[in-house]
């Protein structure tokens, strides 16, 4: 099994941790990256795009010229797509659909391979515990301080969702974001070159991508 140094948010080492070869030490899949990352940003697409037809166009309902007489072909509107300002003929409607559905197995490997992507190159630091010194809800400038001494200005900080300290702490940070460890995908993982995460949240990532129950942190 692979094992990960874990460390506390000052450096210090904190001690170590054996993980599934399966999710942190599997072969990288290119192809199922580009796959979900692909899914993940057409969800993110709004259904904006709408053109107005001949019937939703502001314009004149006047007759263009009298019926017969000038030359010209007829037309009773100038709504008509021909003209300028007149209506669009299959025109983009809000009603497209942009979803590209990639099953859960596709998903569940991509996020091994980011994974292992991220421990391969040192860029996955296991944190002991995310928590500020004394009883202060939120500390914006501590964490900044400590994400400097980590070299860590933009990371991606992966804790328990009910962690408020470090949900507010990162809240104005530039470049470091929070994510619940419930919502830890590939996009995120490979918009941050670093991923910092929890032991705890590590653990349940762990038994949620190897099927088995998650163990409790150590002590």
């Amino acid at each position: 099994m692979a094992k990960l140094n874990v460390i506390d948010l000052s450096g210090a080492a904190a001690g170590e941790l054996e993980v599934a070869d399966e999710v942190f030490a599997t072969e990288v899949n290119e192809h199922l990256l580009w796959e979900v990352v692909r899914s993940q940003r057409a969800a993110k697409r709004t259904n904006t795009a709408h053109t107005k037809t001949r019937a939703e166009v502001a314009y004149t309902k006047a007759k263009v010229y009298r019926q017969k007489g000038t030359g010209n072909a007829r037309h009773g509107s100038r709504r008509a797509n021909i003209f300028k300002g007149g209506g669009v003929v299959h025109g983009p409607r809000n009603a497209v659909n942009h979803t590209i559905r990639v099953n859960r197995k596709a998903i569940a490997g991509a996020l091994k391979s980011v994974l292992s992507l991220r421990v391969a190159a040192g860029n996955l630091v296991v944190i002991k515990e995310f928590k500020g010194e004394g009883d202060k809800k939120a500390n914006t400038k501590e964490l900044n301080t400590a994400l400097g001494k980590l070299e860590a200005g933009k990371a991606l900080l992966v804790d328990d969702a009910g962690n408020s300290w470090l949900k507010m702490s990162a809240r104005n940070l530039a470049g470091a974001d929070f994510l619940a460890d419930a919502g830890l995908n590939v996009y995120d993982i490979l918009n941050h070159p670093k991923l910092l995460i929890s032991e705890t949240s590590l653990r349940k990532v762990e038994a949620r991508l190897t099927g088995n129950a998650a163990e409790p942190a150590a002590e």
